[in-house]
């Protein structure tokens, strides 16, 4: 038998193996996971909200269901977590917020009901940025990196990403406008999935700027991401925005080898990584290569559009989000936050109107590279994760700060291509390093099965925080 509490640091996909051979009980392993969160979280701030009492509800539900073999799959009986933006109607949603501080839903997000469809035991609600914006409320703590406490933990999913590294649960989702699902997995040592645009249904999820949030999975693992996305993806009636295509078995295919994959690489944009992250980059194209893939040569064109249109679409429809509550209750807003919903105010919709032609712009640009190689290869971050030094996120991330972050992740929210980061090393100080592989649309499937093969045949997705 196993001794439960070593478990949590576990990949879901084993976890899920014992529960279904009745070997764990869902119960105990639940149990095991808010004993961690208690005796850890208190430093960490990953949580906004712990749901202990509906967890082992749902965990004694799920251990009857399996005891009367009526096992719904790989997420039944696993405790997971979600950020802080995602509705549910058994606990509040506060988007990290003053105005929303005690604000409880009336209905469940679609993911949600997935996730209990799915027989999923949901521990809480994560941690992230003021509505998913760049630095936290006053009132809300920020989740500290359990790498090291003084570095940045990514925005704005930080709390899904925290809680995934420090084992405070088996998966996590997040969002991601801009990079806030690959920010946070790349700052903390994790893999997190920014699927295509549409892939996941976005109701009942606060939107930051809604032609540019994704939903996706945060995990220990690429095959752990895989059985999440599972879960959550398909066509929604009530998201208008999603397709009507069948989501495939995304871990079925996840070990079959990347033979003669090609991937593509711009070594003169990656350049603009720092020392480390250049070289960890070089040294994955050679891993890649010995598993089978072919790197090839691309060239990417007119990034510094990509990055200022991004910024003027994003500007203009998270003003449009907050139009209810802004100028109203000002108040309730952090200052950052309130100079930012100020822009928004003061946008042109020429501004908007020329922003919108040039993501059609980039989204061709990566589509063509796409026909020539079947996936891109970059950096996900450029540096390491930032020191904070007391400092506000806003101090942190100016916007010199943001614009070398957006140079990665930026271009990819824009086209809306499915895009993986997973861990590909670590720095000199012994912070996590980071790639992106980034697929044709609708293409998780390839992008899942070569960050696999990538993930076995290195040692970075073992390591754990000291915690």
């Amino acid at each position: 038998m196993y001794e439960v509490s070593e478990l949590c640091t576990e990949p879901l996909t084993k976890v899920a193996g014992l529960i279904k051979s009745r070997q764990v009980s869902p119960i105990e392993l639940t149990m095991a996971m808010l004993d961690r969160i208690e005796r850890l979280d208190s430093s960490l701030h990953s949580f906004i909200t712990v749901s202990r009492d509906l967890a082992l509800q749902q965990a004694r539900a799920a251990e009857k269901e399996i005891l009367k073999g009526n096992y719904r799959g790989p997420l039944h009986g696993v405790p997971i977590a979600v950020k802080d933006l995602i509705y549910t109607k058994d606990m509040r949603t506060t988007c990290a917020s003053q105005i929303l501080a005690d604000w409880v839903p009336q209905y469940d997000a679609t993911v949600i009901e997935k996730l209990y469809a799915h027989g999923a035991v949901l521990l809480g609600k994560l941690t992230l940025t003021e509505f998913a914006g760049i630095g936290y409320h006053p009132c809300v703590k920020p989740a500290l990196n359990p790498w090291d406490s003084n570095r940045w933990t990514g925005t704005s999913s930080s709390g899904s990403g925290v809680a995934v590294a420090a084992s405070l649960c088996f998966g996590a989702l997040g969002t991601d406008t801009g990079g806030s699902i690959r920010f946070p997995s790349a700052a903390c040592g994790v893999v997190g999935l920014k699927p295509t645009y549409g892939k996941v249904s976005r109701y009942g999820v606060f939107p930051l700027a809604e032609s540019l949030d994704h939903v996706g999975p945060i995990c220990r693992s690429v095959e752990d991401a895989a059985v999440l996305l599972q879960a959550i993806a398909g066509f929604d009636p009530n998201d208008p925005t999603t397709r009507r295509e069948p989501v495939p078995d995304y871990q079925s295919a996840i070990n079959n080898g990347i033979n003669g994959v090609r991937i593509g690489v711009d070594w003169s944009y990656c350049s603009r990584a720092d020392k480390s992250t250049n070289a960890a980059i070089h040294a994955a194209a050679k891993v890649f290569s010995n598993c089978g893939a072919r790197t090839e040569e691309v060239t990417f064109s007119a990034i510094e559009e990509s990055i200022a249109a991004w910024g003027i679409i994003f500007t203009g429809e998270c003003g449009a989000s907050h139009e209810a509550t802004y100028p109203s209750r000002a108040a309730d807003y952090s200052s950052a936050f309130c100079s930012f919903l100020q822009n928004a105010e003061k946008l042109r919709g020429i501004d908007y109107a020329k922003a919108h032609a040039t993501r059609q712009i980039t989204a061709r640009m990566i589509d063509d590279l796409l026909q020539k190689v079947d996936l891109l290869l970059c950096p996900t971050m450029g540096v390491v994760p930032m020191r904070l030094n007391g400092l506000a996120l806003e101090e942190v991330i100016t916007p010199e700060v943001g614009h070398d972050l957006l140079f990665f992740t930026s271009p990819f929210s824009l086209s809306g291509n499915p895009t993986i980061s997973i861990p590909c090393g670590f720095s000199e100080e012994g912070l996590p390093l980071s790639l992106s592989l980034i697929g044709r649309d609708s293409d998780e499937a390839l992008i899942l099965q070569v960050a696999n093969a990538y993930e076995q045949a290195t040692p970075w997705h073992h390591r754990r925080p000291p915690i």
